[in-house]
């Protein structure tokens, strides 16, 4: 199989075109191009008025070797790497008994992905997630969206499939994979019925409702291979032992055991935690029991709102509803004079924002998308960069403790009611509060309060950002639109923290056996790569039964 990359062809071609191309750039004869399918397919705006397609295309051909050699120095041409998944080592042997098996904590993307490996490998996961199962999750949280009720532990944050089962549903991440995880994720997504199109567009994502479908089939598949799954089943406590050996490791405890809220307990040798990053209950509990954790830099801001068309019409002009250009997206950057740096975050074109606290009094915003990305609004993260050097150097947890402060005193600003505070861009920039809004009408529910949200962050973070809106209408017309909406407040963009592991084992550093995996551990940011994290989370823990057990031998 034959790599193209770099077919550039206009917008409106048609399928003929892009065989034609793949003949041209081979130098063969239709004959002898056995067939071709894409590896991807990105998008190329920067000229409105001449957007390209560009392809990378993977062509079988008759006679491969002679097509290589003409085309040697050719970078555009050359060998399909193999994408395809392989981990072989998980004999049946090395299972461990039904007492000490695998045992992960959470179950979002990366705690699902270190699931179905284990499972596919021979192995028997118990997964224990403190919400609940994805349909009746789905139900608290539209609960909260539409009402304002809360459940603590079962909401936008905490359940099956984690924080991105509403969310945009992006695929796309910026890791380094050389060993092609990433492929394998979205190959078990189309698997559970997500559309094929997510295995070559540049930038795929799902959607809510098309996730949510999705993740009870890997569910069920998990429990075909002999794993169990079990809901409303929070770990509030891991028992450790000394480490039998510690003159001869760093470690100086050992994984025994986790001690549910109901007062169970479960014995386990190897322990994944998978709790993503808003399980602040649970890092304080291993803070408390040692386990090494350090504070790590993270984002603060506010969601912005502007009409899709307006974006539609800045990025692809008169090609704007485009059935295969879709909604349009963007990405932002500035760096403000007073050293704090300025991007959008977690761009959902045509969606909402969404109501993702799950603490009791206190607001947080973030945004999502339905599969379409039909909705009136596009809406993004505003967010400013903070680091635990400057900003929250007060130890380990400090981070989250800003966090409960920004997201208390949203929840004061916005009426006390899970409410948002809210505030027109024009009010913002113009230094005076809102009291109502214009044409851009705020898609947070339950509902938003206009406001001054000058007082919702630090003093730095809200000059850099009224530094920065500005800035951004020069790479984005109209950005800074009077009636363009600001909703606070935007504080989890990433984990506060960081479960600090050994990279040649993935366990954690002090602890043998204790696994810490995706976001929430400091180790992804989004649902590719946390999936990806636990994959690699999931080879690691096989690959340390093998080798116990060879040592026992």
């Amino acid at each position: 199989m034959l790599r193209l990359t770099e077919i550039r062809l206009p917008l409106h071609h048609n399928a003929p075109a892009l065989r034609a191309a793949v003949l041209a750039r081979l130098r063969i004869p239709s004959e002898e191009l056995i067939g071709f399918e894409v590896f991807r397919r990105g998008v190329d705006a920067r000229r409105r008025s001449a957007i390209l397609f560009i392809y990378t295309i993977d062509a079988e051909v008759l006679n491969e070797t002679a097509v290589l050699a003409r085309a040697r120095g050719e970078r555009r041409i050359g060998i399909a790497p193999d994408t395809s998944y392989h981990f072989v080592g998980a004999a049946s042997s090395n299972r461990p008994s039904s007492d000490r098996r695998p045992v992960i904590v959470g179950m979002g993307p990366a705690g699902l992905f270190t699931a179905l490996i284990l499972a596919q490998s021979g192995f028997r996961p118990l997964v224990l997630e403190r919400g609940k199962c994805v349909r009746d999750r789905t139900k608290d949280t539209f609960a909260m969206w539409r009402g304002g009720v809360l459940n603590p532990e079962s909401n936008t944050q905490f359940g099956e499939g984690g924080a991105g089962t509403f969310s945009d549903g992006k695929l796309h991440s910026q890791i380094k994979d050389p060993k092609h995880y990433g492929r394998k994720v979205l190959r078990e997504f189309v698997a559970a019925g997500a559309p094929e199109e997510i295995l070559f567009v540049s930038k795929p994502h799902i959607g809510t409702f098309r996730l949510v479908s999705m993740i009870e089939k890997m569910r069920a598949k998990i429990i075909e291979l002999g794993g169990e799954i079990r809901f409303e089943s929070r770990v509030d406590d891991i028992e450790f032992v000394p480490h039998a050996d510690a003159s001869a490791t760093s470690r100086t405890q050992r994984v025994n055991a986790v001690v549910l809220s109901n007062g169970e307990r479960v014995p386990c040798e190897q322990l994944v935690l998978a709790v993503g990053h808003s399980a602040r209950d649970t890092f304080e509990m291993l803070h408390k029991r040692g386990v090494y954790i350090e504070a790590k830099p993270f984002s603060i801001g506010f969601r912005i709102e502007h009409p899709q068309s307006l974006v539609d019409a800045c990025r692809f002009g008169e090609a704007a509803n485009h059935e295969l250009l879709g909604a349009a997206d963007y990405k932002l950057v500035h760096h403000a004079r007073n050293g704090r740096s300025v991007y959008s975050f977690c761009m959902c074109p045509g969606g909402t924002v969404v109501a993702a606290t799950s603490e009791t009094n206190r607001v947080v915003t973030n945004g999502r998308s339905q599969y379409s990305r039909n909705e009136r609004n596009a809406n993004a993260g505003i967010v400013v960069g903070i680091t635990p050097e400057i900003d929250f150097p007060d130890g380990p947890l400090a981070g989250i403790a800003l966090q409960r402060e920004l997201e208390s005193r949203a929840f004061e600003l916005g009426g006390s009611n899970y409410f948002a505070p809210g505030q027109r861009v024009g009010d913002f920039l113009a230094r005076r509060a809102s009291t109502k809004f214009g044409s851009v009408i705020p898609s947070y529910t339950p509902g938003v309060t206009p406001c001054d949200l000058s007082h919702a962050l630090p003093a730095f973070a809200i000059e850099a950002i009224r530094e920065a809106i500005p800035e951004f209408a020069k790479e984005l017309k109209n950005f800074d639109l009077a009636d363009a909406v600001l909703t606070g407040v935007e504080t989890r963009t990433s984990s506060p923290i960081r479960i600090k592991r050994d990279e040649s084992d993935l366990q954690s550093i002090n602890c043998s056996g204790l696994y810490p995996a995706g976001e929430g551990a400091g180790y992804a940011g989004g649902i590719l790569s946390a999936a990806v994290d636990g994959i690699k989370v999931a080879e690691a823990a096989i690959l340390s039964t093998i080798a116990r057990a060879h040592t026992a031998d």
